[in-house]
């Protein structure tokens, strides 16, 4: 089938080359020349584990092709699928003007009837806005699809190569055999292709992401609480999540969601809630929980060193907002640094990942580390932001005689209390009893 993916940024990029992986013949199209330039040469703008080299292999077999040309992409298609930015606006809502933009490229350079597949993110009643755009520009037929994407960063193409489920949103018996068609090789094993309503497809992605969201803020706040009457979360989670209603994902408490997804998604549900006269107040507080529970880390920080931060040297490890990736969208990390900055420390920090992001973002305002134990040199505490498998096991008395000051701040739970302390740490960790 000829695809086309407008957009090549996280969900583009996936899309396309997972979709030239069984066989497709895959345009993707972009109007940043730089980055498609990039891609020709198999550079990706991102870090995400495989993608690499499904590119590659796919670009050298000829299934898989980038270009700036999006008029000539859209001419070839037969199946379009629009994966721009959905920025959120000064309002929370979804910026729907990229995707708009595209819907009139596709209802001028049409050449065949098409399906119009809209993969990004977008508030109900998106799909109507895109084929309002194409019906007054367009001389063939068209029929409109939602299909959301349930991509985890860090695990993207294993989630689009084996889903748990497809949604698909059709108005039309065509989109339907068609997206049928297109995800059959990846449903083989009998995990559904979900197909229902667009206006239904398109409220289950912000419905999903956002009863996500409710877990981790509502397992923060079990955290906090735990703190205070001397509980262990650890233990409160297996025995929730033991329960089958309940279920163990999602239950890890740390410093707060941060990413592409979760920050926007649930702004977009409030907002669009707001606007249907139907308020989701949960939802408010999911959000107003997660804000602070940014500001945690640091709280602990400056408690572990007496209550002074100003001139104090502090190591973090992590820049992400989570393991496998390089994404620093709305992550912890940015709210820690700018409050240690604010008090007056100098902060050194690691990634695997993110340092290029985060010299991007934050230039020399802070100190990059070639290694995760050259950061801790001579610092005065070292915080655990991000869950790196790098991070979970090292050599504790290694980083313990390099630190100036035996102070560890553990923002993932990643470190037995006991043996950390038994060492001689200052330890501090999220939910696990007064400290």
């Amino acid at each position: 089938m000829r695809i086309t993916v407008i957009g090549t940024g996280y969900v583009g990029l996936v899309v396309g080359a997972c979709f030239a992986e069984t066989g497709n013949d895959v345009v993707c199209a972009d109007v940043d020349a730089a980055k498609i330039d990039g891609l020709r040469r198999n550079v990706l703008p991102i870090y995400e584990p495989g993608l690499e080299a499904y590119v590659a292999r796919n670009q050298a077999a000829g299934r898989l092709t980038f270009t700036t040309d999006v008029p000539a992409a859209v001419a070839s298609a037969e199946v379009i699928f629009i994966a721009v930015g959905t920025p959120p606006d000064e309002d929370g809502s979804a910026d729907l003007k990229h995707v708009l933009a595209v819907a009139e490229t596709i209802g001028r350079h049409a050449t065949r009837e098409i399906v119009v597949v809209t993969k990004s993110t977008v508030p109900v009643g998106t799909a109507d806005k895109v084929a309002a755009a194409i019906r007054p520009l367009i001389a063939h037929p068209f029929h409109m699809c939602s299909n959301p994407e349930f991509l985890k960063e860090g695990a993207a193409v294993d989630d689009f190569m084996k889903p748990d489920r497809v949604v698909v949103g059709v108005a039309s018996e065509f989109a339907r055999d068609r997206m049928a068609e297109l995800y059959s090789p990846f449903v083989r094993t009998g995990k559904p292709v979900i197909f229902m309503d667009i206006p239904s497809a398109e409220m289950t992605k912000y419905a999903a992401n956002a009863m996500l969201a409710t877990r981790i803020s509502f397992m923060n706040e079990i955290a906090n609480l735990c703190e205070r009457v001397g509980a262990n979360v650890d233990l409160v989670r297996k025995g929730i999540g033991s329960d089958a209603r309940i279920g163990p994902a999602f239950l890890f408490p740390g410093p707060g969601y941060g990413g592409s997804c979760f920050p926007k998604d649930v702004k977009a549900l409030v907002k669009t809630s707001h606007d249907a006269g139907a308020p989701m107040q949960v939802l408010v507080a999911v959000e107003e929980a997660n804000e602070r529970q940014k500001t945690r880390l640091f709280d602990k920080v400056r408690a572990a060193l007496g209550g002074e931060v100003r001139g104090a040297r502090v190591a973090l490890w992590g820049l992400a907002f989570k393991a496998n990736t390089d994404d620093m969208r709305e992550s912890p990390a940015l709210t820690l640094i700018e409050a240690l900055l604010a008090a007056g420390a100098t902060v050194v920090a690691h990634d695997p990942a993110a340092m290029h992001e985060a010299e991007r973002r934050l230039g020399d305002r802070i100190t990059y580390a070639r290694t995760s134990y050259d950061a801790v040199a001579g610092a005065d505490a070292l915080v655990i932001v991000t869950e790196w498998n790098e991070y979970r096991f090292p050599d504790l008395a290694r980083v313990k005689a390099a630190l100036r000051r035996p102070v560890l701040v553990d923002g993932r739970n990643l470190y037995d209390p006991e043996k950390v302390r038994s060492l001689g740490f200052t330890y501090r960790s999220i939910g696990r009893g007064r400290e």
